[in-house]
């Protein structure tokens, strides 16, 4: 099983004096898989552009692959969108993973012009025109204004997409893998058998699975504790406390490996964990001690 890391946010880079690069270079050194970041525009939070953050991640490093999670390609002309991932994918030298969605609050559709509405078409549309556009092909745009007829160079290879939450059908048409977040293992499980049969309904190979996590690895003082966690998690999303108690990914490697095999035995190749609270450092060095524990069971 594949680890990654979702790099810290605006707050603990101040917090604790760490930049982007440094951070993704820190993971890099620890022998962790690929480190991400999130894709918002108008969320009341501090936030980073994705394209920018994982460019300056890639920058810093020469091994570690970079994600977005999840880039939204329907809220952005979709020709700027293919611009944005064909660049991440040459300054990082191949090294780009596009997990995609079509998420967000309806503020950040707001602000960027585009309909509510309109983000499931947009998001199809775009998984069916970026690898046409990313090959450096004259492509017609159904979505946007006058149908404009657009080529973009340099043309790249094709990152994997990872259709992220529960487009399920999605991922089994367009996806590589797909790419939920906050499910248990025995969801995983379901999704997996699911996902097979539509694939195959395609004609495609099964997609992999990667499962999204949060957590606040190891043991040192002021980490918040699961139910505080899961607390956080019901208040973000809207559910119920009970149906989230047993997300959090907590204490020390042993146990973070077990949770994580957990998830293996369901079917994920990869999981990309979110940290929470103070350590960032720390905590990666517990993340990367339970990916050696999972190698050598």
């Amino acid at each position: 099983m594949e680890i990654g890391v979702i790099l810290p946010s605006v707050a603990i880079q101040q917090r604790e004096h760490i930049s982007l690069p440094e951070a993704a270079r820190h993971a890099e050194e620890l022998g962790l898989d690929s480190v991400w970041h999130g894709d918002h525009l108008a969320t009341g939070m501090p936030s980073l552009d994705c394209a920018v953050a994982l460019a300056a991640a890639a920058a810093g490093t020469t091994r570690i692959r970079v994600g977005a999670s999840v880039f939204i390609p329907a809220i952005r002309p979709l020709a700027w969108a293919a611009k944005q991932i064909a660049s991440l994918q040459h300054v990082s030298q191949g090294r780009l993973i596009l997990g995609i969605g079509s998420g967000g609050g309806e503020a950040q559709w707001a602000a960027a012009g585009v309909p509510f509405g309109d983000r499931g078409p947009r998001t199809d549309h775009a998984l069916e025109l970026l690898p046409r556009l990313l090959d450096g092909q004259e492509v017609a745009l159904p979505d946007e204004p006058g149908r404009p007829i657009v080529q973009l160079l340099p043309a790249v290879a094709r990152p994997p997409f990872w259709i992220g939450n529960a487009a399920l059908r999605r991922a089994a048409r367009y996806g590589d893998a797909w790419f939920p977040s906050l499910i248990a293992p025995s969801v995983v499980a379901q999704g997996a058998q699911r996902l097979a049969e539509w694939a195959a309904g395609h004609g495609r190979a099964t997609p992999s699975i990667t499962v999204g996590a949060s957590g606040a690895l190891g043991s040192a003082p002021g980490l918040p504790t699961p139910r505080e966690l899961a607390e956080n998690i019901a208040r973000t999303y809207g559910a119920t406390l009970d149906n989230v108690l047993d997300l959090p990914i907590t204490g020390p490697a042993a146990e973070v490996a077990d949770r994580f095999a957990a998830y293996g035995k369901a079917g994920a190749t990869h999981i990309v964990i979110g940290l929470t609270g103070p350590g960032w450092r720390d905590q990666c060095e517990v993340l990367a001690e339970s990916r050696a524990l999972l190698a050598r069971n």
